[in-house]
């Protein structure tokens, strides 16, 4: 019994190789999509919905292996508009012959065209006015643990054009990236970022490069000369301690350039204040992100 299971489906396996041979060399028509990009359309130019079709279905006879290899890649259209565009409105018109012959030269040798759906390609077009806005970053960055933030993240271009009605170009100064929340960013990291049209425009470009670069901080220490301010004319403040350590925090690639002459360690007398001042810093070096003292308030001895 076991025996003739197998033998069944040995003839099984035989007949489903033999039929996909057959398959694969027999000639039969079917459909497959052509995905079509357009180039040459100037920026200023918009579409009338529903607009240029990014695809088109064609009937095309040849062998079955040809037509699967279609299936698995599907075929790819450059259409140049800019012979198709005259003036400041019109309508952009492919005719049947163009489109046919167009495809025709991507298919191989031996596939035959049947027809196409739709057959010709057709949309109204018009120009648009135009102005120059402000291209912005929004979103959130935190860099990774022991990491900082070097400078804040820059986009590849900072301006971009913008597309549509007086009335709503008015409006508008500045364009925003989408909401990006970056996490956990180390060394340097760049990404494409969406670009938010506003309402009823159109921007010349739908996305934009945004870089954040990080570092490894490490932390500094200095002693420096404590000083007091606004101290009343004929008094004299003594303070304890006269020097305090400050730590600032740098970036491992600008560690050798901080030195103790860019901090300044202050405190700022008060009446209210009868026997100790908090420790103000002030720091120059703008490779310096972060600084804070020990100790962080000291006493002091008001002298007439």
């Amino acid at each position: 019994m076991r025996k003739d299971v197998l033998t069944f489906l040995l003839f099984v396996v035989l007949a489903a190789l033999v039929w996909y041979v057959h398959a694969m060399q027999s000639v039969r028509n079917t459909h497959v999509p052509v995905l079509i990009q357009y180039t040459g359309k100037p920026g200023a130019i918009g579409l009338k919905e529903p607009g240029l079709p990014d695809t088109v279905m064609i009937e095309v006879r040849d062998a079955g292996a040809r037509l699967n290899a279609y299936h698995k890649n599907p075929l790819r259209l450059t259409i140049d508009l800019h012979s198709y565009i005259h003036g400041e409105k019109g309508t952009i018109h492919v005719p049947s012959d163009a489109l046919r012959r167009s495809i025709s030269d991507i298919l191989q040798g031996t596939s035959k065209l049947i027809e196409t759906s739709p057959d010709e390609i057709r949309c109204a077009y018009f120009t648009e006015k135009e102005k120059s806005v402000v291209l912005a970053f929004e979103g959130e960055v935190s860099p990774a643990a022991e990491y900082q933030i070097t400078t804040a993240p820059t986009l590849s271009r900072s301006r971009i054009k913008l597309y549509g009605e007086d009335r709503a170009l008015n409006a508008i100064d500045t364009v925003y990236t989408e909401h990006l929340i970056l996490s956990d960013v180390y060394d340097t990291l760049d990404v494409r970022a969406a670009l938010l049209a506003p309402h009823n425009t159109r921007l010349e470009a739908d996305s934009v490069d945004l870089r954040v670069v990080t570092e490894r901080f490490t932390e500094r220490k200095f002693t420096v000369p404590l000083k007091i301010i606004g101290v009343p004319e004929g008094y004299h403040i003594r303070l304890f301690p006269k020097e305090v350590e400050v730590s600032v925090r740098v970036g491992i690639s600008h560690f050798a350039q901080i030195q103790a002459e860019d901090i300044q360690a202050y405190c700022t007398y008060s009446p209210e204040r009868t026997d100790k001042l908090d420790v103000d810093i002030h720091y120059t070096n703008p490779y310096i992100t972060a600084a804070w003292t020990y100790p962080a308030v000291v006493e002091f001895i008001l002298e007439q």
